[in-house]
């Protein structure tokens, strides 16, 4: 499944490049001890600046000089026309607007996005959304190595290439996507010196990686280090159902280079909003990420976190999700395709998990068997 998610993404990439396209039971609950605003962030975790945008606090990417919104939104539904998402059937464009400006006004103002989501619809979206409200966000990009892409030089060009569609001259973090490997695989060297280029040039305020394993972090945060500037973030997926960074070293890597872990996915594609079940399951390929076994688990960690949802303060399953990622020092990207579901995620900031709520997520969690996730970090 991730593969093919992947080769989407090549595919639309590649039309990008070519000018194709223009435009058993629940846990036992005994209650928790009495919460706290504890924050947890011991280096390289964001660091809460004491000023605050309603509720909802500015965090240091990494060592740059970035500062963004301690929680993301995920652009990748915004235009995509691939079928994943359900754009122009469950939503379309004005939703993704919506989204956008309730984004903006809760101060939610870091949107993560791609060349290659929607065909470059992801990035055009904000750019035309911008423009008609007046309204500047911290846009995260990231450029996709491609196997003819070999060079510093394509990194530049496609960052130049996503600047035009954003409408702007100059990103405040941009990425590369995932490491070259197999007919590139030579050119990752060549990757972190485009990115150190890109910072040089004025196009990004910061540069980070994506799917990165542990030694490629430290490789990557040497090699910028050398050129004068700093490995912000690696972005991977990292949630309650995927908690691989904890253990392949990808987390502590990043602390050690002084990089923001940034997790994608943080709600596993919708399956810790509680919404889906064995027998409601998301259409499409989605539908088949968890066997039958898998979902019996989900369900009763979804019953643990909707009764710490109570006691911590009315919170939604998917509000847990995220703070629980909150209290892990790392910098969560949501996804949300409309203004119901930014609130939704607004609603995860502004208040922080007890250490006993904390403690037993952890243990539930960990008897859940992984949900597959982008194997990149894990090569």
């Amino acid at each position: 499944i991730v593969l093919c998610c992947v080769m989407g993404l090549t595919m639309q990439a590649t039309l990008l490049q070519n000018g194709a396209l223009s435009t058993n039971k629940s846990p036992a609950w005994t209650g928790l001890p009495a919460r706290g605003r504890q924050t947890r962030r011991g280096p390289p975790a964001p660091r809460a600046s004491p000023a605050k945008t309603q509720g909802i606090d500015k965090v240091q990417l990494g060592r740059s000089d970035a500062r963004v919104s301690e929680i993301g939104i995920g652009a990748w539904s915004w235009g995509d026309s691939s079928g994943y998402w359900g754009y122009n059937k469950s939503y379309g464009q004005s939703d993704n607007l919506e989204a956008f400006k309730a984004a903006m006004e809760a101060g939610a103002t870091f949107l993560d996005t791609a060349e290659v989501y929607g065909f470059g619809n992801s990035e055009r979206f904000i750019r035309e959304f911008s423009a008609s409200t007046g309204l500047e966000p911290d846009v995260a990009t990231k450029f996709g190595p491609l196997p003819w892409r070999q060079s510093a030089g394509s990194l530049v060009k496609a960052c130049k290439g996503s600047l035009e569609r954003l409408g702007s001259q100059r990103v405040t973090l941009y990425l590369q996507h995932w490491p070259g490997f197999f007919f590139n695989a030579f050119a990752n060297d060549a990757y972190i010196q485009g990115l150190a280029d890109v910072v040089d040039q004025g196009l990004a305020q910061a540069v980070g990686v994506s799917n990165f394993n542990a030694d490629r972090v430290r490789r990557a945060a040497q090699q910028l280090q050398a050129r004068g500037t700093s490995l912000a973030c690696n972005q991977v997926q990292y949630s309650l159902l995927y908690r691989a960074p904890e253990t392949n070293g990808v987390l502590e890597a990043c602390r050690e280079a002084g990089s923001t872990l940034v997790a994608y996915s943080p709600l596993c594609q919708g399956f810790l909003t509680g919404k889906y079940n064995a027998e409601n399951k998301p259409s499409g390929v989605r539908g088949r990420n968890f066997s039958a076994a898998q979902y019996e688990e989900l369900v009763r960690l979804l019953d643990l976190m909707r009764a710490v949802g109570a006691e911590e303060g009315d919170h939604t399953p998917a509000q847990i999700a995220i703070n629980w990622l909150l209290c892990k020092g790392v910098l969560p990207i949501p996804g949300a395709k409309n203004a119901a579901q930014v609130q939704a995620i607004v609603g995860a900031t502004g208040w922080r998990l007890s250490d006993g709520a904390v403690a037993e997520l952890d243990k539930v969690s960990a008897r859940v068997k992984s949900a597959s996730g982008a194997p990149f970090e894990n090569w």
